[in-house]
C-alpha cells in the first residue's frame, strides 16, 4: 500500500501514467483490396500490402460476380469471413477454411489460396499501376467468352486490427465524404 501512495503522490510519474498513449497491438494500415471475377463466374478476393508484390491472401468468395454487383448497387455491402479454427498459433490471415457471409446472410464456406492461379497472376498484372477504380478487364484466353467479361475493383482499405482474432477492412472513399460502402470483416471464432 504505501508503494503504491509513493508512486501516485509524485506528480510526474502520474502524469507519466496517465498521459501514454494506448497503442493497440498491431497498428493500422491502408492495404489494397482487389474484387475481381468473371460476370457468370464466382468473385475472388486479393489484398495487398503493396500493389507491387504479390497478394497476400487470396481466397475465392462463393458469391457469383452478378450476385455481388447487385448487392454492391443496394448500398452498403457487409462480407464477413469467419474461422472456426481452435488454434492461435496462426496469425488471423493464415487460416485456410472461412464460412463467408454477404449482408448476414451465410452463402457458403472457401478455402484461402496458397499459390494463385494463371487469371489472378494475369488480373493482378493488369492492375499494378491502378490503385483504384472499376471495370472491365481483357480476359487471358478464351474463357472470356464462356464465363462474360473479367470485372474488377479495386481500392484502398483502412485494415482496423480489434484483436489477434478479428480485422476489419473499411474502403476509403477518395473524396471523404459518406461511410464505408464496402466493409470486410475477419474474425476466429474461440
Amino acid at each position: 500500500m504505501f508503494k503504491l501512495f509513493s508512486l501516485l503522490s509524485s506528480g510526474c510519474k502520474v502524469v507519466a501514467l496517465l498521459g501514454r498513449p494506448r497503442k493497440g497491438i498491431l497498428s493500422n494500415s491502408l492495404i489494397t483490396c482487389t474484387l475481381f471475377g468473371y460476370r457468370r463466374g464466382r468473385v475472388n478476393l486479393a489484398i495487398q500490402e503493396d500493389t507491387k508484390l504479390a497478394p497476400n491472401f487470396v481466397i475465392e468468395l462463393p458469391i457469383l460476380a452478378n450476385a455481388l454487383h447487385k448487392e454492391m448497387a443496394s448500398g452498403l455491402v457487409r462480407i464477413a469471413l469467419e474461422s472456426e479454427t481452435r488454434t492461435h498459433r496462426k496469425k488471423l490471415m493464415d487460416e485456410l477454411i472461412w464460412a463467408v457471409y454477404c449482408n448476414g446472410r451465410k452463402i457458403g464456406y472457401s478455402i484461402r489460396r496458397k499459390q494463385t492461379s494463371e487469371d489472378e497472376v494475369h488480373v493482378m498484372q493488369l492492375l499494378r499501376g491502378v490503385s483504384m477504380g472499376a471495370g472491365v478487364l481483357p480476359g487471358p484466353s478464351e474463357k472470356e467468352s464462356v464465363d462474360g467479361e473479367l470485372t474488377y475493383m479495386r481500392a484502398r482499405f483502412e485494415r482496423v486490427v480489434g484483436s489477434k482474432d478479428s480485422e476489419a477492412l473499411y474502403i476509403v472513399n477518395p473524396d471523404g465524404t459518406g461511410g464505408p460502402e464496402l466493409s470486410i470483416f475477419f474474425v476466429r471464432m474461440q
